[in-house]
């Protein structure tokens, strides 16, 4: 999403590894495979037909794929893989995706990259895929690099206090789409000021 909207690659990954991740979003995507990414999406347009619709991120996926820039195994993705070593942004990125003249300040996008892991953490308990918080906390830092020192996307909810982190991602909704729109299940904690971990209304984990 980041990319797409003109966020320079270098600023989403130098914030994600400010924000405690071990790498950035784009170096775990070639790491993970972007043609592996490629054939979950394209099954799922296949499944659903004209119901389905691309994010923003899957176009960037879809786009990548097209060029034949399938991740490190491939050789190049978001990064180039020269073959004697080292890697680098892929220059051609800012042809593919512009930079916008007016780029947002890291502690945004660290903020955007944290909450949106943590909103769509929240929404799979909301919809049990996951029953529990500590699995959905510990399967986020080990599955996809969540910063370790939150304790995880839910713990971080709870350190910020649902009050707080319902208003932030209305906030991050209205500039940037409804994909940071807090789960019902939020917004109804938020007004009973409760918490995930807390035994008392209010009381996070953090």
């Amino acid at each position: 999403h980041l990319l797409a909207e003109g966020v320079e690659p270098a600023l989403i990954e130098n914030a994600a590894r400010l924000a405690g991740m071990p790498v950035g979003p784009l170096n775990l995507v070639d790491e993970t495979k972007i043609d592996l990414a490629y054939h979950i999406i394209d099954q799922s347009r296949t499944d659903m037909g004209d119901a389905y619709k691309l994010s923003k991120a899957e176009d960037v996926i879809v786009r990548m794929y097209d060029l034949g820039r399938w991740g490190k195994l491939s050789g190049k993705g978001f990064y180039d893989y020269p073959e004697g070593g080292g890697k680098h942004l892929w220059p051609g990125l800012a042809e593919e995706y512009p930079p916008a003249e007016n780029q947002p300040d890291v502690e945004e996008v660290k903020m955007r990259l944290l909450y949106s892991m943590a909103v769509d953490t929240a929404r799979l308990l909301e919809e049990n895929v996951l029953t529990d918080p500590a699995d959905a906390d510990i399967g986020a830092i080990y599955g996809f690099g969540y910063p370790r020192h939150t304790g995880g996307p839910i713990s971080l909810i709870d350190m910020v206090g649902c009050e707080s982190f319902v208003a932030d991602c209305r906030r991050l909704a209205d500039a940037h789409g409804e994909r940071f729109a807090p789960p019902e299940m939020l917004a109804r904690m938020a007004a009973e000021n409760r918490s995930f971990y807390g035994s008392q209304p209010g009381q996070g984990k953090g």
